[in-house]
């Protein structure tokens, strides 16, 4: 995934300023795609110079106004593009699985404690995804393709917390004591 592709997704989602969609990255998209503050802004402009993208014009122009942007058709067909071409899976990078490695080397002093502190992390980001489930996604409220597919990537969170609670759960217990 790109940032450019993310942003077009959630400026269709609702048009929006880019201080709104840092927020909103920070609630939503940013659990699975992160970008800071300044890279946000840096690529709403390369989308607008692209023409994929438009501030709103203003009822009354303001100086020192915040700009709203919206997607024109050019940003929707790369979007829509986007989503039907093929991408082969990329390697996973996992600093923490790095740092086990290099335990292996130089011993492994502090990694369990990071080992336990990355498995309380992980079971609070499960709870956090189990909630919004609940909240945003009753059964009831999975009608449309849309529904569905917001659903099926925050249970694709779901199930990497899962996992790593497992696998954190498994690694300590290996490791033991010692």
């Amino acid at each position: 995934m790109s940032l450019p592709h993310a942003i077009l997704t959630a400026l269709l989602e609702k048009p929006s300023s880019g201080l709104e969609l840092t927020r909103r990255f920070d609630r939503s998209i940013g659990y699975f795609w992160s970008a800071t503050h300044q890279q946000i802004y840096r690529e709403l402009g390369r989308l607008e110079q692209a023409g994929h993208i438009r501030v709103l014009p203003a009822p009354v122009p303001v100086r020192g106004q915040r700009k709203e942007y919206e997607v024109l058709p050019a940003g929707r067909a790369e979007l829509s593009a986007w989503v039907g071409a093929s991408e082969d899976p990329k390697p996973m990078r996992a600093a923490l699985l790095l740092r086990m490695r290099a335990a292996a080397v130089v011993g492994a002093d502090g990694l369990r404690a990071e080992l336990s502190r990355h498995l309380v992390l992980h079971r609070e980001q499960l709870d956090e995804y189990l909630e919004i489930e609940d909240r945003d996604f009753p059964a009831e409220r999975r009608r449309t393709e849309a529904d569905r597919l917001r659903h099926l990537v925050l249970k694709g969170g779901i199930e990497m917390e899962r996992f790593w609670v497992e696998w954190l759960t498994g690694a300590l217990t290996e490791l033991g004591t010692e």
